[in-house]
């Protein structure tokens, strides 16, 4: 019934916000705003009418929750950086019918989730700051989903990928993208360093470790890069643990996905962290079932946070 058509990995570094304001940082983000407005530009091309976002930036210490109100309005301000992003403007259309969907499919595949579309709730920046650059004429309606998990299995959030987009393409009447919406490597500048790590990566470690990952990503790596994942997270400082990156590539047929990544917006530094804005083409998946390799929990069955 309905598609799946645009699956990317993105950034949501708040001095992308910062880079809109006059001062010293202003334009020095517009790469990272430019690669948001091409895959704005490619969802508008395929039809798209809701983006769901996984936002590794809602943390949630128990079930999958996903924010499906029918109207989003506000100002933000980040409890976590209110010196980068403080009385930001935000207005966008929900779809609460997509979200509960999206949660009842879910429910079905043995992933606990809840849908809240009536709610007081506001997105968080992880949200937020791709719909500026995206939907700043409110083109699309928006869905947002917890990527930052605490307590939770990789796998589980591959499997909740997987029956999103089987919710979509066999009971949604629409057309929808869906946003990874988190870093490669997150180890911030330690305090009092942010300034200058603003545009570096925290280690030689970290940067060349993201760069064999883009290397494989693009190469179709997935089966190695799956196997990886949890340790990656780990190793790597992965921004809410990485569940948006298993929620990603559960969507996509995880370890059986033959697509290359289509880089947007090329690899860069911020205040310590890897960044990236890259698309990944939706391919088919045979048959109607979970992917072997998601069932079976190659997605790793330990806890993220049971290893940090």
């Amino acid at each position: 019934m309905g598609k799946l058509a645009l699956v990317a990995k993105i950034t949501h570094v708040p001095s992308m916000y910062l880079s809109e304001l006059d001062g010293p940082r202003k334009g020095t983000r517009q790469d990272a705003i430019d690669g948001h407005k091409e895959i704005s530009r490619r969802c508008r091309e395929l039809g798209v009418d809701t983006i769901v976002v996984f936002d590794t930036h809602w943390l949630v210490n128990a079930n999958y929750h996903i924010n499906c109100a029918p109207h989003f309005k506000g100002n933000y301000t980040s409890n976590e950086l209110p010196h980068f992003i403080a009385n930001m403007p935000f207005e966008c259309p929900g779809n609460p019918e997509l979200g509960k969907l999206l949660t009842k499919v879910c429910v079905e595949h043995g992933v606990e989730t809840l849908a809240h579309h009536n709610t007081t709730l506001d997105p968080e920046y992880g949200t937020l700051v791709p719909l500026r650059y995206m939907n700043a004429d409110q083109h699309f309606k928006a869905i947002s989903v917890s990527a930052m998990c605490t307590v939770h299995y990789l796998d589980d959030s591959a499997r909740l990928g997987w029956a999103m987009r089987k919710a979509v393409e066999e009971h949604y009447d629409g057309t929808v993208a869906f946003l990874a919406s988190g870093s490669l490597s997150h180890r911030f500048a330690q305090n009092g360093l942010a300034p200058e790590f603003a545009f570096k990566i925290w280690s030689p470690f970290l940067e060349q470790l993201d760069g064999r990952v883009i290397e494989m990503w693009k190469a179709g790596q997935w089966k190695d890069f799956c196997g990886m994942l949890p340790e990656y997270a780990s190793k790597g400082h992965g921004e809410g643990f990485m569940h948006d990156t298993a929620m990603m590539l559960g969507a996509l047929g995880w370890s059986e996905y033959e697509g290359q990544a289509d880089i947007v917006t090329p690899y860069f530094g911020a205040s310590g962290t890897g960044q990236i804005n890259a698309v990944f083409p939706v391919t088919p998946v045979t048959g109607r079932d979970i992917p072997k390799a998601v069932a079976s929990g190659a997605a790793g069955y330990t806890p993220v946070s049971a290893r940090l």
